[in-house]
């Protein structure tokens, strides 16, 4: 991510969610008690072009748009620097965890098994005694047979072999 190059980071491009607990608790705690001395989260929230409505409905209200350096702006500009310098290391630890979870690569899982012991699931004798492997074994109830039947041809098409109650398995064979 561009925003968050090791030698400089743009706050204005960091989201306010990656902001931990710690400090939406600490800032929660400078912004709750009403003061007339200091401004409190009302007057920050107005200051973010909060309305009075969304500010009376702060629950409900979500600011999708929120950065952080948008943040340390609006407390700067309400002249709370107090929040600013005590939060300042906890919010740049908490920068550097959100870029360092954006640089990790997600991997993507692929569709082989885990675990090391054979790819069949299921094994069956033919009528010669010959031993017929499967790759998956399907069980499904009567108001889904459009659907199975529709996935098991695809399935079998890219050479997956499929036993299918009913067809491959009968009750018969499953007493034994």
């Amino acid at each position: 991510d561009a925003a968050c190059l090791a030698w400089y980071v743009d706050l204005e491009q960091i989201p306010l969610i990656a902001l931990n607990v710690t400090v939406r608790k600490k800032l929660g705690l400078y912004l709750n008690p009403r003061n007339a001395v200091a401004a409190d989260w009302m007057i920050v929230a107005e200051a973010m072009d909060f309305s009075y409505l969304e500010i009376k409905n702060y629950e409900a209200a979500r600011a999708t748009h929120a950065t952080v350096g948008k943040l340390l702006s609006i407390l700067t500009k309400v002249e709370r620097n107090d929040i600013v310098e005590d939060l300042h290391p906890l919010i740049d630890e908490d920068v550097r965890r959100h870029c360092e979870s954006l640089e990790k690569k997600i991997e993507v899982d692929g569709c082989f098994p885990r675990i090391p012991e054979r790819n069949d699931v299921t094994l069956k004798i033919g009528p010669e005694g010959t031993p017929e492997l499967f790759d998956a074994f399907i069980c499904h109830s009567q108001s889904d047979f459009e659907f199975v039947h529709e996935a098991i041809h695809e399935l079998e098409q890219s050479k997956l072999q499929m036993c299918v109650f009913g067809r491959d398995v009968d009750a018969l064979n499953l007493k034994n």
